[in-house]
């Protein structure tokens, strides 16, 4: 067999190629021409053998005759993708037919060549092979760290609510119910939504998130349902709206809570029926979208206000999880910290890898009210103006730098810091008059001195 040797210097890397032939002679003469082209080359003498070899090495390209002593090479293609799908194969044939070359391409075979006549297209093909099978799996890789990144497991926490919030949501996941998250600013129900689209049946579509309250209302008409051109000024041409762009995928309404009523009865419709009409058309426009709403807002309490529809609410809130905040996750927040010290020193190239004991009992006595989002913000703060390997309490926020007389930081539950925050209160109320916030305290002047030197109160 006479194949003429062609070179390539720009193989993109070292690839593994599995020849399947029961003539000795002609593999060895085949590995012999493709690992002078840079290949890494195994060999099988029948179907079983390569089988074998395809589980226990990683094979981008397999080269097989289609007679063999145990099978067809035509038949075996179709079970060799169906078990490694991204492995690409390049039949020979002694006797080229075209119904047999037919059936090898739909069988997912990358090519099928004669024998002989075809030699010279040998190398060529086993590059373009293991091209198409490299670029096949680097693409798996990409959706597999999106999806990874997007997951359940990405998802920092170990507190008891916490992880029975993330139970839920596992659970619903994998059907296309409505899912309301609710809980205050900052408690990750972005991240929660992301993570139920990740883990459904529809994580190969779109996911699409638009948040109510940054709209006005005409606009935020326009944004989730699209609009005609010529519908009102300023309206060029046709948009497609978000509900279509999330067709098959999933939505997220964010701060639903924050809709305007006549919004509500459209997206009311649209779960009902899933149509909806774009603004200034006629024509009923068709989705099949998966829903995810969340607010910081008291449904129950804007329904009785007359501002949410009770229809909607229980439509949307089907299946509801309450995101715990993160004061009542404290064991969580030193898991959170050392995550956004690490994103954050690798961001600013800084090797910042430790936290104070001071400052991290700081962090576990704040309030949080801006929770995960506020303390995100304080570890980057922190990384910013480090000078060394660790981050320490006068790197936080000037609100952490407050402490009570036993040197711990303040606390709103602490009995110490509400009895300072009154104090520092009616100081203001007087202009600073003590002998008038003594009265109004209704504490001798002595008291109020000793406690404004307590709490370093100027």
């Amino acid at each position: 067999m006479k194949i003429n040797i062609l070179t390539y210097p720009d193989v993109i890397a070292l690839k593994n190629v599995l020849i399947i032939d029961d003539e000795e002679k002609l593999r060895i003469l085949l590995t012999r021409i493709i690992s002078l082209e840079g290949f890494e080359v195994q060999q099988a003498s029948d179907i079983k053998t390569a089988l074998k070899k395809l589980e226990q090495a990683e094979i981008d390209v397999v080269l097989c005759d289609v007679k063999l002593p145990d099978g067809n090479g035509v038949d075996i293609c179709k079970k060799i993708k169906e078990l490694h799908p991204f492995v690409e194969i390049v039949l020979l044939t002694a006797y080229g037919n075209i119904p047999d070359g037919v059936q090898a391409i739909k069988n997912g075979a990358f090519d099928y060549i004669t024998k002989g006549d075809d030699n010279n297209k040998i190398i060529p093909l086993l590059y373009r092979a293991a091209e198409k099978a490299v670029l096949a799996k680097r693409v798996q890789q990409l959706e597999k760290q999106l999806g990874d990144k997007h997951s359940f497991n990405r998802i920092i926490g170990k507190s008891k609510l916490f992880l029975q919030a993330i139970d839920l949501a596992k659970k619903v996941a994998r059907t296309d119910t409505t899912v309301l998250l609710t809980g205050e600013t900052g408690t990750g129900k972005e991240v929660f939504a992301q993570a139920i689209h990740q883990e459904s049946n529809r994580n190969k579509q779109n996911f699409v998130a638009i948040n109510c309250s940054a709209f006005s209302t005409d606009l935020l008409e326009s944004e989730m349902f699209g609009h005609k051109a010529g519908s009102f000024t300023g309206a060029t041409k046709d948009q497609k709206g978000l509900f279509e762009e999330a067709n098959n995928g999933t939505i997220f309404l964010d701060e639903i809570g924050e809709m305007a009523l006549n919004l509500q009865a459209k997206l009311l419709r649209v779960i009902e029926t899933g149509e909806f009409l774009k603004v200034g058309e006629s024509k009923v426009t068709k989705v099949n979208v998966r829903i995810i709403a969340a607010t910081n807002r008291d449904l129950q309490k804007e329904i009785v206000a007359g501002h949410f529809r009770e229809d909607l609410f229980y439509r949307i809130s089907v299946f509801q999880i309450q995101l715990p905040p993160l004061r009542e996750r404290i064991v969580d927040i030193e898991l959170l910290a050392y995550h956004f010290l690490s994103l954050f020193s690798s961001k600013t190239n800084k090797k910042v890898k430790h936290i104070s004991n001071e400052c991290m009992e700081a962090l576990r006595q704040h309030e949080w009210n801006g929770n995960i989002r506020e303390l995100k913000n304080s570890i980057e703060r922190a990384v910013i103006l480090s000078t060394n390997d660790e981050i320490g309490l006068d790197q936080l926020p000037v609100e952490f730098q407050q402490t009570n007389k036993n040197g711990k930081p303040l606390s709103a539950f602490d009995l110490a810091s509400a009895e300072k925050i009154h104090i520092q209160k009616v100081l203001n109320y007087t202009n600073g008059n003590k002998t008038k916030t003594a009265e109004l305290l209704n504490i001798a002047l002595t008291t109020l001195y000793r406690k404004l030197e307590e709490y370093k109160i100027n």
